[in-house]
């Protein structure tokens, strides 16, 4: 266990984590890599690329199905997909109702006991949103993830997320081992996004580890419920997660505690870049027409 790699990735919903993450790990295991993936979403998206499969039946399910969790075999919960690497999916409540962040820490205890983290070099923790729930930031407060890898854009609000799991990153460092890896730009192709990327990163103390291009092969890839590691693997696209594989295994022990900024210190970032203009507060609440005049 001395050896093993507890990573998360954490991000703004829809900003391409799961896509991201899924990626990455196949290029991990087609470097030798023993993965294991464990989804924290209620999605239950985490693991679909690597299965081939809509969604996999998640633990909180099972259970239900089983009467409860201590009736679940490990066989019962875990799949194995591309290139042996092993999935799971936590799974969540129906909207609206419960905890979703009970699935998470059910889950991350069922799957110690069962022995699941054996025999791997890597476990991966695929996390939804932001950090303002504490099941979510379970992988983090119970020190089991040990490097935050933060996906996120060039938008205000993917930018916005990874500075507030950076807060949440930041007030568990001292009491635990988990430290922010980096920062992953998944590009949306918005004005100056390398450069706001690389800022924030410096802002928040760590590196921008790789700016992934915005490509359709990815598009293409996800409708045939495949990597583009597996979909295209000689592709520029499938390197550029090669490459970013790379750099998260040679990044071990480099992780930081990081420096979160406030919501002035954002909006100045975007505004140092010419994304976001000063607003002239004489102006504020003039309808068209006044400014007009």
């Amino acid at each position: 266990m001395s050896d093993l790699r507890q990573i998360a990735f954490y991000g703004k919903g829809g900003i391409g984590k799961s896509t991201t993450s899924q990626n990455t790990l196949s290029a991990l295991a087609e470097m030798g890599q023993r993965i294991l993936i464990v989804g924290c979403d209620p999605k239950a998206d985490s693991t679909r690329l690597i299965l081939h499969s809509k969604a996999q039946d998640t633990i909180l399910s099972l259970a239900a199905d089983a009467g409860s969790v201590e009736d679940l075999e490990l066989d019962d919960v875990m799949k194995v997909g591309y290139r042996d690497i092993r999935c799971v999916e936590s799974g969540g409540p129906e909207p609206g109702v419960g905890c979703a962040g009970r699935g998470v820490i059910t889950s991350i205890n069922f799957l110690e006991e069962e022995g699941a983290y054996d025999g791997v070099d890597y476990v991966s923790y695929d996390v939804l949103g932001d950090v303002v729930c504490g099941g979510f930031a379970m992988p983090i407060r119970e020190n089991k993830a040990q490097e935050i890898y933060i996906v996120m854009s060039g938008e205000m609000m993917a930018m916005y997320a990874a500075n507030n799991i950076s807060k949440g990153i930041l007030k568990y460092a001292n009491s635990g081992g988990v430290r922010l890896g980096g920062l992953v730009c998944n590009e949306r192709q918005t004005d100056k996004e390398y450069e706001l990327a690389d800022s924030l990163a410096k802002k928040l103390g760590t590196t921008l580890i790789h700016f992934v291009p915005r490509d359709n092969i990815v598009q293409h890839a996800e409708l045939r419920r495949m990597t583009v590691i597996e979909y295209a693997p000689d592709s520029k696209q499938a390197n550029e997660y090669r490459q970013l594989a790379q750099k998260v295994h040679a990044n071990k022990g480099n992780g930081t505690i990081p420096t979160p900024i406030t919501m002035d210190e954002l909006e100045d970032l975007l505004m140092q870049h010419g994304i976001m203009k000063q607003v002239d507060e004489s102006q504020v609440g003039k309808t068209a027409a006044d400014l007009a005049a």
